[in-house]
């Protein structure tokens, strides 16, 4: 994957060298020689298919297990689900009784809500990756860093929330946020002259696991075009050496 500045300059240095690398109506045409990293023989179109893909599904892997780990949301500042914003009103309310622990108890649960129901987007992702068709991955590849995310934002959003829904508010139960929900309400609703609240709390909790997934999907897809020490495997070093040589 590479930014526009540094895919100028790769065509640059094609010209230079006697390379052929021809733009015209169906996008880039990358069956020219492109060396690899270390000068060796030439990047086929095959190659740096496959090599895109796999730094996806390894970036996606990684950012999966980071967020499905206990505390990769709860503890992470950049993701952390807080309460939703009607329910900040109840905890506003029954911080001045004393009782703002059953708010902080609840936000916990939502919280590891989404760790768990966070490893059921592997499958999606990778089935997404394995999906993508040639313009795909020249749109990615000649896109701005986070161009793979822009991508499985668009294709996944609506799957991801149809697998998440269930997984969500099977664990809220399992992990005792409706209890957790049901007490906080039942002590707001006995103090006098408070306002009614209601909250989707699956919906929201959806959103924001999936929101936090997306982010450190982006995060990770930057770092693999820019980090050398990223590129894990032969295949990612060619394929991303030659496009950062």
């Amino acid at each position: 994957m590479i930014g526009r500045r540094s895919f100028v300059a790769l065509l640059s240095g094609a010209a230079l060298s006697g390379c052929q690398t021809t733009i015209g109506s169906g996008g880039l045409s990358l069956a020219s020689p492109i060396l690899g990293g270390g000068g060796s023989r030439p990047l086929t179109d095959l190659e740096i298919g496959n090599g895109l893909k796999e730094a996806l599904r390894i970036g996606t892997q990684r950012v999966v297990g980071q967020v499905g780990a206990v505390d990769g949301y709860n503890a992470d500042p950049l993701i952390h689900i807080p309460l939703p914003e009607d329910l900040r009103k109840v905890h506003n309310v029954l911080d001045k009784v004393g009782l703002a622990s059953m708010t902080a108890d609840l936000e916990l649960k939502l919280n590891r809500s989404a760790e768990r129901a966070a490893p059921e987007a592997k499958e999606v992702f990778w089935n997404a990756i394995t999906e993508m068709s040639l313009d795909d991955v020249r749109g990615i590849w000649q896109g701005p860093d986070d161009a793979a995310t822009q991508y499985f934002r668009g294709k996944m959003t609506l799957p991801l929330t149809d697998r998440f829904t269930p997984i969500v508010l099977d664990t809220m139960g399992e992990v005792g946020a409706i209890r957790s929900y049901d007490r906080m309400m039942s002590k707001y609703e006995s103090i006098p002259f408070v306002p009614d609240v209601k909250a989707d709390l699956t919906r929201y909790t959806v959103k924001k696991a999936l929101s936090g997934l997306f982010t450190y999907v982006a995060k990770e897809e930057a770092a693999i075009r820019k980090d050398p020490a990223k590129r894990t495997t032969e295949l990612l070093q060619r394929v991303f050496g030659a496009l950062t040589s």
